[in-house]
């Protein structure tokens, strides 16, 4: 067969070798904005040896590997022992290795932890997403945690370690621990109080045994596990470690892993617990008090995962589009495409803007930031959770045939992208949670305001949405059945006014114009001609 009929043309270089975070100007901007003057070169630098190394060959072909060689579960040995293992790929265990030796569950105790934790979360999970699941969980635990004072200090400096260690071991010999969680039982899903699982108190005080099982455990390989059940005096949190003190490995049966839609680099899992040895975590009865904060802590990652996809995915359709010649130009240059990919670059920096806003607020932690996060956090996680799939599936679009095809990595991006909208509780169960704060928690919607009313006066149709929004708050009566309308505004009106206070202009103009102004279609590419699409688009734009 002749060569010339092989020869490469009108295609899109790969794009490697790049910088992630310093290709990202709307995160580079928020992690200046919100780190303390001292420290930003430091954060700075940091952050852009993990984007160089997230947008490596390397770590690419990592992401790929993860994922085509998902876990594989050994429940018994040759001899016909009880081993209950799971196995992984070796690029899981780099991924995840860089993941802990860059600081991402290291957030409590740093300065400025939550925002540049945020940032490298946002950035590495652009390398491959399943892996961020025990990240995000061992970060989480740590407030739990802090409930007990004995605990934490046991257990919180293996959680924030630089160190990772695989394997199986009592936790104590150990310089690095992960995380998981056991929450949710088949008969009740996002209603954990419908557990079944039961605690039974031993005669040291503050040990159980517990008798149950979990629908979904996520991480099984992971050191330790916050899980809920029914002690005496109620609903209760507990840790299980995988393996005792004694060196012997706890009662702690994988019945199957999950066959999910995505997320296929990580181990999802149902366990069986019989005669399992725990610790009690908090007050008895008091375990949904206990692990609200670590519920809060890993919705916020849900919020920062999903704004990690969104920038992935609306990078390599800027970046396909500014190669690909069609009709006698650059995909980029059409007016059409154009608008397209402005919109979706709209969703993805206001997705980012609010992210790295959040994280501010965890560092901060004044009264006032924390009421504000009661509500913003669920607000946040709906909106910008539900956002993903369809930018995902748009971006793909604009490849083409292209993106269809795996070696794209757009339909990895977007089978993850549903992920985030799910897990820790999906859109009704964020809508109850924004409404529970409004009825019960007068200062949150203060808080919320206060946030919002910074940026009254600068855009006149982020005036008028805000005076819809109070419009619909001064009326909570029979609420529920529009809980999800209002929670969207909440969110939208949100994202636009940090746009107009931070975003340049044309970012801001047209957010306001489609999301808030009205002045917008049912799906992407329907901005108003007259915006400064192109400024929008350049902006948006990564180079290899």
């Amino acid at each position: 067969m002749a060569a010339t009929t092989h020869t490469v043309t009108n295609q899109a270089p790969p794009l490697v070798g790049y910088d992630v975070f310093t290709a990202d100007r709307a995160l580079g901007e928020a992690v200046e904005r919100h780190t303390p003057p001292e420290l930003v070169d430091e954060v700075r630098e940091e952050l852009a040896g993990l984007g160089k190394t997230a947008g490596s060959a390397q770590a690419q072909e990592w992401g790929v590997l993860a994922n085509e060689n998902p876990p594989k579960l050994r429940t018994h040995d040759r001899y016909g022992n009880r081993i209950d293992e799971v196995e992984f790929h070796p690029s899981w265990h780099r991924l995840l290795g860089k993941a802990v030796t860059s600081g991402l569950t290291d957030a409590w105790g740093r300065p400025a932890g939550h925002v540049r934790r945020a940032a490298g979360f946002l950035v590495w999970t652009q390398a491959e997403g399943g892996h961020g699941c025990p990240v995000s969980m061992t970060h989480a635990a740590v407030p739990a945690l802090r409930t007990d004072p004995a605990l934490a200090a046991e257990w919180e400096p293996r959680l924030t370690s630089h160190v990772y260690e695989e394997g199986l071991r009592p936790a104590a010999e150990k310089s690095g621990v992960l995380f998981g969680m056991g929450m949710t039982e088949k008969q009740g899903g996002s209603d954990v109080r419908a557990n079944t699982t039961s605690a039974v108190p031993l005669s040291a005080d503050g040990e159980y045994v517990l008798t149950g099982h979990k629908w979904f455990c996520s991480a099984p390989m992971s050191d330790g596990f916050l899980v809920l059940a029914q002690a005496p005096g109620g609903l209760t949190c507990f840790l299980v470690p995988r393996v005792l003190a004694d060196g012997t490995r706890n009662a702690f049966a994988i019945q199957r892993l999950k066959d999910k839609l995505g997320n296929k680099s990580n181990a999802s899992s149902e366990v069986e617990f019989d005669g399992t040895w725990a610790r009690r975590v908090g007050e008895e009865g008091r375990g949904v008090r206990t692990i609200i904060e670590m519920v809060a802590a890993t919705r916020l990652d849900c919020v920062i995962g999903s704004a990690a996809i969104m920038r992935q995915a609306v990078t390599q359709a800027v970046h396909h589009a500014a190669y690909r010649r069609a009709f006698g130009g650059l995909l980029i240059e059409k007016p059409l495409m154009r608008n397209v990919l402005a919109d979706l670059a709209l969703e993805s920096e206001a997705a980012t803007t609010l992210a790295l806003r959040l994280a501010a607020a965890y560092d901060a932690d004044t009264e006032e930031e924390r009421a504000f996060l009661r509500l913003a956090v669920p607000a946040s996680k709906y909106w910008v959770t539900k956002r993903c799939t369809p930018v995902a599936g748009e971006a793909l679009e604009c490849l083409g045939g292209n993106g269809y095809v795996e070696e794209s990595g757009m339909p990895r991006l977007l089978r993850e992208a549903p992920l985030n909208s799910i897990w820790e509780g999906s859109g009704n169960v964020q809508a109850l949670d924004v409404l529970r704060a409004l009825q019960r928690e007068p200062h949150a919607i203060n808080a919320f305001l206060q946030e919002v009313g910074k940026a009254r006066g600068a855009d006149h149709r982020l005036d008028g949405a805000i005076k819809g929004l109070l419009t619909e708050l001064a009326d909570l009566d029979g609420i529920e059945g529009r809980a999800r309308r209002l929670v969207e505004r909440m969110a939208l009106v949100l994202q636009g006014s940090l746009l107009v206070r931070w975003a340049p202009s044309e970012v801001a103009d047209a957010f306001c114009a489609s999301r808030l102004g009205g002045d917008w279609g049912a799906a992407f590419g329907t901005l108003p001609h007259s915006l400064d699409l192109a400024s929008v688009v350049e902006r948006a734009r990564a180079e290899g």
